[in-house]
């Protein structure tokens, strides 16, 4: 088999913040199965004859299940085809990679993994905060606020979400955080702990606001938007404010 199927991670949506490996790879490949996170200007660095494909998940609307892209996957690479699986973000940070690259290997297809920045890094970037300080944020920890039905897990931990020396980031969790938020209250961190919704995050339409986790989750009980965020909590969310 000739065939290759690239998992590149595009980052959180700046055609800058590619690694070099994820460009030459986009500029060689002659499939691109895309989320919709990595639409956009990062597509045009595909090779122009390429076909591009959008496999993306988003809640609430008409998506490809697992299953069909798996299957796509590995249809192309046995025709000899050099497959970009283009995934936002790093690939393999809440981006179902693992059932990807087990059809790959049960068919026998050869694959690598092309690691990119985190939308949590670069939101933080942008915020100017570090994610981790001696003594007051020695740890770092990545959750999502949204299990395959779209509620909170039932089975997070919460005394570790709500340990005040950890840096905590939500990924997909604005329409959860408000339980989340009370049961953290709940667990003993303090209502007054900062908290930082990173919306859009390396895109034009970026926005970031500052919050305690109480003040966060009445906002977000009254607001409802489709755009992508990460919500950041700990003793860093308000770092030069």
């Amino acid at each position: 088999m000739n065939g290759f199927v690239s998992f590149v991670s595009s980052g959180p949506g700046d055609p800058e913040l590619l690694t070099v490996k994820a460009v030459k790879r986009l500029e060689t490949a002659d499939v691109v199965l895309f989320d919709d996170l990595s639409s956009g200007p990062i597509l045009s660095l595909a090779r122009a004859d390429a076909d591009l494909i959008g496999v993306g998940k988003r809640a609430g609307r008409p998506s490809p299940k697992q299953d069909h892209v798996s299957r796509v996957l590995v249809e192309y690479a046995q025709a000899d085809l050099k497959v970009v699986r283009l995934k936002s973000g790093d690939c393999g940070m809440f981006g179902r990679l693992e059932e990807e690259i087990t059809a790959l290997r049960a068919a026998a297809v050869p694959f690598e993994i092309v690691p990119g920045v985190t939308s949590a890094s670069a939101a933080a970037a942008t915020a100017g905060i570090p994610l981790t300080r001696r003594l007051t944020a020695r740890r770092v920890q990545f959750i999502t606020g949204a299990d395959v039905t779209g509620d909170l897990p039932p089975d997070v931990n919460m005394a570790a979400l709500a340990d005040p020396l950890a840096t905590t980031v939500v990924y997909m969790g604005k329409r959860t955080f408000p339980g989340l938020a009370q049961r953290l209250i709940e667990h003993g961190l303090p209502a007054s702990t900062p908290a930082l919704l990173a919306e859009a995050v390396s895109t034009p339409a970026e926005r970031l606001e500052r919050f305690t986790i109480e003040t966060l989750a009445r906002h977000l009980e009254d607001v409802k938007t489709s755009t992508p965020a990460l919500i950041f909590y700990g003793p860093l969310a308000d770092f030069d404010a």
